[in-house]
């Protein structure tokens, strides 16, 4: 911390409510100048409602917030930026079609008389880019930049004002090992110069490459601060869990015994898919009659995997094998083809037609694949509907009734029904029990037992790793978008803990 003892930002007993929910309880943090200070937690932690506190964007309902020494009372990032607090977010919130010297010096455009000095502003961008060791042409347009130099730009911007503390929310998460390699020469280089800079990623490895300190929230409430070179990463997991995460151990499970009957040759065999920037090189397989769980923390790279699977962001490395031949899948449609079937971790947006019926949603799917000139007919539509909400016991009045009346389990079940009555081989089960109370949950839980009964293949994921382990005969551990590991036979949560907490060679950036 360059020997600075006074805190540049000392934030104490920080409270923030929405309607229902305490977002923050009581929540402190202390930023010191010329440090790398992580924010860390899982999701729902609170560490996104507490920048947003920081930087303007909410108004704290209570506790006090010192910056130099004098309380602030931000009340927008422009307010936030007046005191000496920038913010670059994890996406690049600039604007493409203008050039680079346009989107350093965007709202700060230097005039004299009304007019715009242009040669004044590309100077000035200039010499907030030389402050980061880029040397672009500033007339360019920023769409011709990679994300990388889009993020720098943002990063120079943001410093071109009176910037004591710059907060970073997520800023690798579209960049590749070489480019964070260099996002990281640019934040010691700033730390060097006195900078104070808050760093949040899921990244594990990053995080104990680039910070000195980090903070830890848990479920709105601040749970310590350390330093991060002494706080061992199997601790640091327990504690954004909250519970001790014991030493390695094995557990029996009775679905293991009965998933390893599951035929021997895979239904689907995925051979180092990737997306550059974005996940891999992965490599994993899944039989038919069988459970595999994508293990991780958030941001590991799971719902990437499940999304490179079903085509909707399509591999662009490595190859997916079904019955052992290979296929493309570069769409959804011909992933259905292949009998593959996708719940999405969004069902709000990306699952449901809320203002349609139980039936209509449950008949999306197989009718999307007939084509609209071959309209399944109505005593099909009503009898398809009967059978699975008495197979899948959902609860709603009846198949006519809106969908966004159900509750959240019973939603989720409509849309599971949907991809059954397509008979798929496999099913990508993407968080299926978020937001849904203990009963429904476990009932999802029987049903998935269920589907495995019947032969067919299902890939599961849950931020909830118990839940992971509980249900999938192997789990396949990602971490900072990468496999790490495979698990299969006896293991349980903390095996999992202990693959995930394990140093990478690669994260020495």
């Amino acid at each position: 911390m360059n020997g600075n003892d006074t805190p540049l930002l000392s934030a104490r007993n920080v409270v923030k409510s929405f309607p229902g929910v305490k977002a923050l309880a009581g929540v402190q943090l202390d930023l010191y100048r010329g440090e790398i200070h992580a924010l860390m937690g899982e999701n729902g932690a609170g560490k996104s409602t507490m920048i947003k506190v920081v930087t303007g964007v909410y108004q704290r309902d209570s506790g006090t917030i010192l910056f130099n020494g004098k309380e602030i009372h931000p009340k927008s990032p422009k307010d936030a930026e007046a005191c000496g607090i920038s913010t670059v977010y994890q996406e690049v919130n600039l604007i493409p079609t203008l050039s680079v010297a346009e989107n350093v010096m965007l709202g700060r455009l230097p005039r004299r008389f009304g007019v715009i000095q242009w040669r004044a502003a590309r100077e000035q961008a200039r010499r907030a880019l030389a402050r980061l060791d880029l040397d672009l042409d500033v007339t360019s347009e920023l769409s011709s930049c990679s994300i990388a130099i889009q993020q720098m730009v943002a990063i120079a911007r943001a410093l071109d004002v009176k910037c004591e503390l710059l907060v970073l929310d997520e800023p690798t998460s579209s960049l590749d090992e070489q480019e964070v390699k260099a996002l990281f020469k640019v934040l010691r280089k700033l730390r060097a110069e006195n900078l104070a800079i808050l760093f949040v990623s899921h990244f594990l490895d990053q995080i104990y490459a680039i910070t000195d300190r980090l903070s830890i929230l848990r479920n709105g409430q601040f749970v310590g601060e350390y330093k991060t070179a002494e706080l061992p990463r199997i601790e640091l997991l327990g504690k954004m869990l909250g519970r001790k995460v014991e030493e390695e151990s094995t557990v029996h499970r009775a679905s293991r015994e009965a998933q390893a009957s599951a035929t021997e040759k895979p239904l689907v065999d995925a051979k180092a898919i990737g997306r550059e920037g974005r996940i891999g090189p992965v490599d994993f397989s899944i039989r038919a009659g069988e459970v595999v769980g994508l293990g991780g923390l958030l941001g590991s790279g799971r719902t990437e995997t499940a999304r490179m699977l079903f085509g909707i962001d399509p591999h662009e490395t490595g190859e997916i094998r079904v019955s052992g031949s290979a296929v493309p899948l570069r769409t959804p449609a011909e992933a259905i083809r292949r009998g593959f079937a996708f719940c999405s971790e969004d069902r709000k947006t990306e699952g449901i037609f809320p203002h349609l019926s139980v039936r209509e949603n449950l008949i999306f799917a197989m009718q999307a694949s007939r084509g609209p000139l071959r309209t399944i007919p109505r005593a099909e539509q009503d009898q398809l509907a009967e059978h699975y909400i008495r197979a899948l016991n959902i609860k709603t009045p009846h198949a006519e009734a809106p969908i966004r009346n159900l509750s959240g389990g019973n939603q989720q079940k409509v849309l599971l029904a949907r991809w059954l009555a397509m008979q798929p081989k496999l099913i990508i089960l993407d968080e299926p029990t978020r937001g849904i109370d203990v009963g429904a949950k476990a009932e999802i839980e029987k049903l998935i037992g269920s589907l495995r009964e019947r032969g067919m293949a299902v890939l599961f994921i849950s931020s909830e790793l118990e839940e992971v382990v509980r249900v999938s005969g192997r789990v396949v551990v990602l971490r900072d978008r990468r496999k790490i590991g495979e698990l299969e036979g006896d293991f349980d949560e903390d095996r999992v803990l202990h693959m995930i907490a394990q140093p990478h060679e690669a994260a020495a950036v």
